[in-house]
């Protein structure tokens, strides 16, 4: 819009100077000194009213008119794209929030993220990355934006305040799968975990922290994981001194946007096809081309959970549990159909 805007400015504005640059030139070839015939295109063209600076013959009466008509033009383009620009501006408005309520009607397992900073700008990255439904919650008008112009406006984006009980309810909270807050005071992500917990019991909640005394408090306030940039910041520093080849290959499956392998979990839907099936009878790196690193066990007959590394071919898989494992992202689809479908 801006752009059409501009050109459309553009286009007026070069009319106007053909218009100056013509009159100037006719009063010119009337005997005028350049002075007088470009003060009295001007006065013409803004249709003003003062008097004429010398008396003018029938051909320059029929020029001035001229002036005059194409004077009167202009004015009338430029308050009609002024008149557009401003229509376009409320009617895109109006659009974008009954799009945006649409959108958010029909949301559900999905995730929320409060606050847009540097840290929310990284996690909406991966969200869309990763092509997980979300929902954004930011107060700061220009954040909101360059959300909406990085997602091409396909992003939901709430433009409120995350600490507010309402803004949750209207990113449907209930609904949703997990939240993250990244808000930049600690007390505020403290008081949106509070409420976030108190609206949804089952939601899954990461916080931030910026002081370490504050990770406690979050966990607390029914967090169920606190990230705190200072000392994930420091561990990796130390890392790329002391094991700098780990630390690039944990950037290759954790990076962002573009990079071949992920680290992903797939979990086994009730009636998956490898239900029941071992490992080596699953055949999941032979059928998929990923690697399985770990088995998260669902626990929920056995009454606990349990985490296996590296499986061996014999580990047996059933309906629930959580297969971690590392590949591209087609090759994680392919499981999932896998999983869903059988092979």
């Amino acid at each position: 819009m801006r752009q059409t805007f501009i050109r459309r400015l553009l286009l007026v504005m070069a009319f106007v100077l053909v218009l100056v640059t013509a009159g100037t030139v006719g009063f010119l070839q009337l005997g005028w000194s350049f002075s007088d015939a470009l003060y009295m295109t001007w006065i013409t063209l803004t249709a003003v009213g003062f008097e004429e600076v010398r008396p003018l013959t029938d051909t320059g009466r029929l020029l001035a008119s001229g002036i005059l008509a194409g004077g009167i033009t202009s004015m009338g383009l430029y308050w009609a794209l002024i008149t557009s620009l401003i229509v376009e501006i409320d009617l895109g408005d109006v659009l974008r929030r009954r799009q945006m309520t649409s959108k958010l009607e029909e949301m559900n397992d999905h995730v929320i993220v409060c606050g847009v900073g540097r840290t929310g700008r990284q996690v909406v990255r991966e969200l869309a990355g990763g092509g997980r439904p979300f929902v954004v919650i930011e107060h700061d008008e220009k954040r909101a934006s360059l959300i909406r112009e990085s997602t091409d406006d396909e992003t939901v984006v709430i433009v409120d305040d995350a600490t507010h009980d309402e803004t949750l309810e209207r990113a449907r909270i209930d609904e949703a799968r997990g939240l993250i807050s990244a808000l930049s005071r600690d007390e505020d992500n403290l008081y949106v975990t509070l409420s976030s917990r108190a609206l949804n019991p089952d939601l899954t909640i990461v916080a931030r922290a910026q002081e370490e005394e504050t990770m406690n408090k979050l966990y607390r306030a029914g967090a169920d994981h606190v990230v705190s940039p200072n000392i994930t910041g420091g561990a990796r520093m130390a890392s790329a001194l002391l094991r700098p080849n780990v630390l690039s290959f944990l950037d290759v499956i954790t990076g962002g946007e573009g990079l071949a392998l992920r680290l992903e979990e797939v979990q086994l839907p009730e009636g998956s096809r490898l239900s029941d099936l071992t490992l080596e009878e699953a055949r999941i790196p032979q059928k998929t081309g990923l690697i399985v690193i770990a088995v998260h066990e669902d626990g929920t007959d056995s009454g606990h959970e349990e985490l296996t590394y590296n499986p061996g071919p014999d580990v047996r898989l059933d309906a629930g549990d959580v297969l971690i494992v590392l590949g591209t992202p087609g090759q994680v689809d392919r499981l999932r159909t896998l999983a869903r479908d059988g092979g």
